[in-house]
């Protein structure tokens, strides 16, 4: 330990600390802000599917909480409407960063189909769950006294109030007939995202294609979507999920008709969304662009569907 003389020379005057050269400063602010510039390249991608998500589950649950917890809740375009904007400023969002995938099916299938970089799949695919754990609470946050007065009060939580975040089927459905329900939405949307993106099938703008797929999430929601409460969407129904095991809705969301939540909202879009594509590239999809005019080079690369791929 120093001396009282030793310490009273941090008070003398005449004594000064070393500092930093101006110089030593730059550079270390320089190469603070490049490191920054990488961390923020690596993660710019996934954080856009994150943020995505996190808007389509909060306009869609939001939604869903304002039919219901209204006085007049039997608008169910209401609630078609809400996920299918949600769906649509979702891929707005992200398409020109991530690809707009806002979708664990829809990755897998870009990069099964599109070459998608498989190392980038599991990021994808955690930041779309986080996203859709965030926009729960988001809703959860805005209606929690709504849900309150519906429940009977602030620690009762029942399947009532958690089918407006996550899917749970009607009573007279059966285990197999909610596997095709959320098998057949998934496989129809996903096909229309392919198509949409083939640049040899009349693929439209950038900038059309959020409003396409939201006019497929409103169709899909309104034709198909009453029995199973249409997830499509395995980031959009377990990130969610997870938010009500979290928000005092008991393992009651897991337990449901023996772990429905895996088989018919992971498994079954995924399989429908890969069987939609299969059937797509094997009788539609023409990668050397045959039924384009004579002008274009069928040879370039330019050809190919790039789009809801990363960039």
């Amino acid at each position: 330990m120093g001396s009282i003389h030793d310490m009273t020379k941090l008070h003398d005057p005449e004594v000064t600390l070393p500092t930093l050269s101006s110089s030593t400063q730059r550079s270390r602010t320089r190469t603070m802000w490049s490191m920054w510039q990488k961390i923020r390249h690596e993660i710019r991608a996934p954080m856009a599917e994150f943020l995505g998500v996190a808007v389509f589950v909060a306009i869609g649950a939001g939604a869903d909480c304002s039919v219901v917890l209204s006085t007049d809740p039997n608008e169910f375009l209401s609630s078609n409407l809400g996920w299918a904007i949600g769906l649509a400023l979702g891929v707005w969002i992200t398409l020109g960063i991530s690809g707009g995938h806002v979708n664990p099916a829809i990755t897998l299938i870009m990069a099964t189909r599109r070459g998608f970089p498989w190392k980038k799949v599991p990021i994808y695919i955690f930041a779309q769950v986080m996203g859709g754990i965030v926009g729960a609470g988001l809703a959860y946050s805005q209606y929690i006294h709504a849900i309150d007065i519906f429940e009977g009060g602030r620690h009762v939580r029942t399947q009532a109030t958690a089918g407006l975040f996550s899917s749970f089927a009607l009573d007279y459905m059966t285990q197999v007939s909610c596997f095709f329900s959320e098998f057949f939405g998934t496989a129809v949307l996903a096909f229309m995202i392919i198509a949409a993106t083939d640049k040899n099938n009349a693929a439209p703008p950038l900038v059309i294609l959020p409003f396409v797929i939201f006019l497929t999430m409103l169709g899909l929601g309104i034709a198909f979507g009453m029995q199973t409460a249409f997830a499509f969407n395995p980031a959009r129904d377990f990130g969610p999920r997870l938010f009500l095991s979290m928000a005092g809705y008991g393992k009651e969301v897991y337990t449901f008709r023996n772990e429905y939540w895996i088989w018919c909202t992971i498994m079954a879009p995924i399989l429908g969304a890969q069987c939609s594509a299969a059937l797509y590239d094997i009788f539609l999809y023409d990668p050397a662009g045959a039924n384009s005019t004579p002008s274009v080079d069928n040879s370039s690369e330019t050809n190919k569907p790039t789009i809801m791929t990363s960039t």
